[in-house]
């Protein structure tokens, strides 16, 4: 186990580096100049003088190679730079909008879990009935509608003409029911759809049809048995939504105004903050690589085969 949780953490290295690298060349080919970007945020007019001086600050004027390793030990110190708009520390801007970002992730992830696992698994016990058909018209209902819209209806019909939650921004618990809503049930269509066919597949299996035979309970051999191998495929994908969500979810962040890293994003998007857009980027990088490997660690903790290998 050791061993093995070693082995990937070098092998986050090299990724990171790339990943890196790729991000900073990509900044520079991008049209617009930092040095006069950030004078007009200060409201300074960006005469020639004035750029060249800025550059020289920023350390934009030297050796493209030269640059991006003084960016990279910076980054290894944990300073992202700083905002071009607010003048902030990004790597600080990120990290007071990540608490935001985890309640709305963690009551995203629980919403489709409370949504896709009662009815993937009953879909699975009763193939072809009625819940089995409530189930499938669920999951192309999540997959097929568009999360702006879910969240337009949502504002529309919780907040605005029933008025059981607030419209937007971060005020309260009661605040973050709508937008969880929205990328939980986004979510839960594909989960009931994976749930049901791993379920229906272990339960065909020959150890499921033994434990029968020694007269166990029906659900001590779905939960104990058939289910825990049947989540192994959603577990992995969790861990991918997982990742986005940390990311941040643009979309939903900021159509409910929530003071999330997406929102972030979005933000220095429009005011062409490449310093935020590169950190954003970097941050992004390293949660799916983090959460890539903790799902493969859980993985080795639930299925014994992997273990074995």
């Amino acid at each position: 186990m050791n061993r093995y949780l070693l082995q990937r953490l070098l092998q986050l290295i090299p990724v990171l580096l790339g990943i890196s690298c790729i991000t900073f060349a990509l900044m520079h080919l991008t049209p617009g100049d930092p040095a006069e970007i950030m004078l007009r945020a200060d409201g300074i007019k960006p005469t020639q003088e004035a750029i060249v001086a800025t550059r020289h600050t920023l350390g934009l004027d030297g050796p493209v190679h030269k640059q991006y390793f003084h960016w990279l030990n910076r980054v290894s110190h944990l300073d992202f730079g700083l905002s071009y708009s607010s003048g902030r520390p990004v790597f600080t801007e990120l990290m007071s909008r990540f608490p935001a970002t985890i309640l709305l992730s963690a009551c995203s992830v629980l919403s489709a879990i409370l949504i896709a696992l009662p009815i993937g698994v009953g879909s699975a016990l009763y193939p072809g009935r009625m819940l089995d058909r409530l189930g499938r018209v669920c999951a192309m209902l999540s997959v097929s509608m568009p999360g702006y819209w879910l969240s337009l209806l949502l504002i529309y019909y919780g907040a605005v003409k029933f008025k059981l939650f607030p419209v937007m921004g971060m005020d309260g618990v009661s605040s973050v029911i709508l937008p969880a809503l929205t990328l939980g049930f986004g979510m839960a269509g594909v989960y009931i759809r994976l749930i049901r066919s791993s379920l229906l597949d272990v339960l065909g299996k020959r150890y499921i049809t033994a434990a029968r035979a020694k007269g166990l309970q029906e659900w001590r051999i779905i939960i104990r048995h058939a289910l825990r191998n049947a989540l192994l495929p959603s577990l992995t994908l969790l861990g991918v939504n997982i990742a986005g969500l940390l990311g941040g979810s643009v979309i939903v962040e900021t159509i409910f105004s929530w003071p999330g890293i997406g929102k972030y994003a979005v933000e220095a998007i429009f005011a062409k903050d490449y310093i935020v857009i590169q950190g954003y980027v970097l941050w992004m990088a390293v949660v799916v690589v983090l959460i890539n490997l903790t799902v493969d660690l859980l993985h080795l903790l639930l299925d014994p085969r992997i273990r074995l290998r």
